[in-house]
């Protein structure tokens, strides 16, 4: 179901235009606005080293927030545009847009792993190795999974787990139309080495009888 969204503090921006923005940067301020939803556009300004911050975190532009401006109800927005200064690459001016319950977005929803003990790869010494620690789905915003599962019960060394062997929430869809892999079992590197050093080795002794055929067709047609 949907899990905790994080909150976003923002004021009111009373003036608008350029020189209002410029004041709010001068005030260590980032100038934004809040549109859709059915209502108006709110001229917003949200802290600088707030928002540095979260951008900093990363998937910003794909996190949902529940902005809350004082003297307005809260209500849930996405980024869809950071504006950036184009020497410093510092955020000028943040785009948000007000969603309702029903409204799709894409999310990167955390992959969350099961069944490790019951896993004999990883008791033989093998490796969980996550491909894809996240996975972007297309989720409804108003039910916004707090992980997806996968389940490594029975998996041995080399077995890997892809998207079509996941239960996903209903209504989510990933974004990538393909059968991509999440997570696999990788050999302990000790074993690994010790595998190519054995495929090295036949690959020489199978070489071997080739270089001794031609050497002694080299020899007879000296004679």
């Amino acid at each position: 179901m949907a899990g905790e969204i994080p909150d976003l503090n923002a004021l009111v921006r009373t003036g608008t235009g350029k020189g209002a923005a410029r004041q709010a940067r001068r005030d260590g301020l980032v100038p934004g606005i809040v549109y859709g939803g059915g209502n108006d556009p709110l001229p917003i300004n949200i802290p600088f080293n707030v928002l540095l911050k979260k951008l900093r975190d990363g998937r910003f532009l794909s996190t949902l927030y529940n902005m809350k401006v004082e003297g307005q109800d809260d209500v849930r927005v996405i980024c869809r545009n950071v504006q950036r200064d184009v020497v410093k690459d510092l955020p000028t001016h943040v785009d948000f847009m007000r969603l309702k319950r029903t409204t799709k977005i894409n999310l990167f929803i955390p992959v969350e792993v099961v069944g490790e003990d019951d896993c004999p790869g990883l008791k033989k010494g093998g490796l969980l190795t996550m491909v894809r620690p996240e996975v972007e789905l297309v989720v409804t915003a108003g039910d916004i999974p707090e992980s997806i599962t996968i389940s490594v019960e029975g998996l041995e060394i080399g077995d890997t787990i892809t998207i079509s062997d996941v239960t996903l929430p209903e209504g989510a869809t990933p974004t990538i139309d393909r059968d991509f892999v999440i997570a696999n079992i990788s050999a302990p590197s000790a074993l690994a080495s010790a595998e190519a050093e054995e495929e090295e080795a036949e690959a020489e002794e199978a070489e071997a009888p080739e270089a001794e055929e031609e050497s002694g067709e080299d020899a007879g047609g000296e004679e």
